[in-house]
């Protein structure tokens, strides 16, 4: 009779369960739960519908800075009654928080039902159900990665741009940086998987790829080819239908000049750059092992625009890591100031439990505010000054969907090549994923204004995909994961005794 009512059981499509995963943190993260949402795909998940209550609640979760613990914490109390009340919901909880403080997760939040960390992503389907039958909390972390997160299959949110993964982990040992720890040594894939993946991606019309790694420059070490990043910005950039390429973080300890050169002569590689400076203070900077000194992070910057002038490039700046003194603050905006960044992230110490730099003694929170406040100044200054050298130009925009707050009913978002942010004039047929030509009219402080009529437009796959409600995906491998709803029948076998 068992056999029977498992065999009578609605199909797979009737019982279904509906997936929402919330990100938070870096494009790593973000990559990630591309990857979160793959598996769940495959293992016969369906995604939520907006303002619906999904079944699974995945946050993937990021621990850079102490307020990430608490907007968890806060997030996963405000979903305790919605749980309550939705028999059979599940929470699970993944990524850099959940690797940093794992069991304490469900002794914090016991109506969590999954904990998995960074190097366990392909285990979620199989913890979700695991919980599911046993009815208790599953939390499940590995030390060491467990399998590449990109052999896991993806779903993609774009039909235009898609991260690919180059490397995870990393062997920089920064006294302020927990990642370390949370993500493990660096691994890098072999530069003929990251080709196949971007060249499943460009068939399916994606025309810009970024390509992600915690130190990208130090790619190619674990296979013992330094020159092994350069090699593959030239390879990347000529798949054909890759007609943008970019990369992020690179370091400025192993960022060398042919990679430079790499940029500057591959057409498909962007001129934009992210290059992390921290601080512009040389103490400051040995007591972070951040090894290299302003002066040579200078001439990096010096050496790309001999070869791309017009490159734009952004930065993360922290101030008030301890130990800084005014003199050392101010060798930070002089650097600032030397290095006309199109942008910055600039943050004020925040102390991670783990790290070198946790146990030394903080500055005082006024005078953190103070030079925050003065350094958010200059670069405000710098980056609308540099925004104002682009009115009259004609650029190239990549049209996105949902990038500006500015997007309104005859206003359409995009990015120029150097990835600056363009708000331009809505016009018929022109669809997320197409590219247009348009001249700047005026700038904000951190965007560009084209008003007037687009100059050109070429239609593109991805724009086809977008209009037809398709977006790429990337298959992985599988691993034997479970699928949702009612088991098959297990076989027959002898009973005991």
């Amino acid at each position: 009779m068992i056999g029977a009512d498992l065999r009578a059981a609605p199909t797979l499509e009737a019982v279904s369960r509906t997936y929402e995963v919330r990100t938070y943190g870096c494009q790593m993260n973000v990559h990630d739960s591309e990857r979160i949402s793959g598996l769940l795909d495959a293992a016969g998940y369906v995604p939520a519908q907006p303002e619906s209550t999904p079944d699974v609640v995945v946050f993937n979760t990021c621990a850079v800075r102490e307020n990430a613990d608490n907007r968890l914490y806060g997030n996963l109390g405000h979903l305790k009654p919605v749980k309550d009340a939705t028999p059979g919901m599940q929470i699970a909880v993944g990524g850099c928080l959940a690797q940093k403080d794992q069991g304490l997760i469900t002794t914090k939040a016991p109506w969590v039902d999954v904990v998995f960390g960074t190097h366990n992503v392909g285990s979620l389907p199989v913890l979700l159900e695991r919980a599911r039958v046993e009815q208790s909390a599953q939390v499940e972390l590995l030390e060491s990665l467990e399998v590449f997160p990109s052999t896991l299959p993806a779903r993609r949110e774009s039909t235009y741009s898609a991260w690919v993964s180059i490397s995870v982990g990393c062997d920089n040992t920064c006294t302020f940086c927990i990642v370390p720890s949370l993500r493990g040594k660096e691994e890098d894939r072999r530069p003929g998987d990251v080709l196949r993946e971007v060249e499943v991606l460009a068939a399916q019309g994606v025309l810009e790829v970024t390509l992600l790694g915690q130190n990208v420059n130090s790619y190619g070490r674990s296979f013992g080819d330094r020159g092994a990043f350069g090699k593959l910005l030239r390879a990347v950039g000529a798949v054909p239908g890759i007609e943008r390429v970019r990369f992020t973080s690179p370091h400025p300890r192993d960022f060398t000049d042919d990679v430079i050169t790499a940029m500057a002569e591959t057409p498909a590689v962007c001129p934009s750059l992210h290059m992390p400076l921290q601080s512009g203070s040389d103490a400051v900077l040995k007591a972070m092992l951040r090894s290299y000194r302003s002066e040579r992070f200078l001439g990096i910057l010096s050496r790309v625009r001999e070869q791309l002038p017009d490159a734009a490039i952004t930065t993360d700046v922290i101030v008030g890591f301890p130990g800084e003194t005014d003199a050392d603050f101010d060798d930070t905006l002089r650097v600032v100031e030397q290095s006309r960044f199109a942008g910055a992230f600039t943050f004020q110490y925040s102390p991670r439990p783990g790290t070198p730099a946790a146990d030394l003694p903080p500055l005082p929170k006024a005078v953190v505010q103070e030079r925050y406040e003065r350094l958010v100044e200059l670069q405000d200054r710098i980056s609308y000054e540099g925004m104002q050298a682009q009115v009259g130009r004609t650029l190239e925009v990549l049209v996105s969907q949902g990038e500006g707050r500015k997007d309104a009913p005859g206003r359409l978002t995009g990015r120029a090549r150097d990835n600056r942010l363009v708000h331009l004039a809505a016009t018929d047929g022109v669809r997320p994923g197409d590219l247009v030509e348009t001249a700047v009219t005026r700038a904000g402080p951190h965007y560009l204004v084209a008003d007037g009529a687009v100059l050109s437009h070429r239609r593109t796959a991805a724009g086809d995909a977008w209009e037809g409600g398709r977006t790429p995906s990337t298959p992985g491998v599988s691993l034997g994961m479970p699928s949702v709803g009612i088991p098959a029948p297990l076989p027959l076998v002898p009973a005991c005794g």
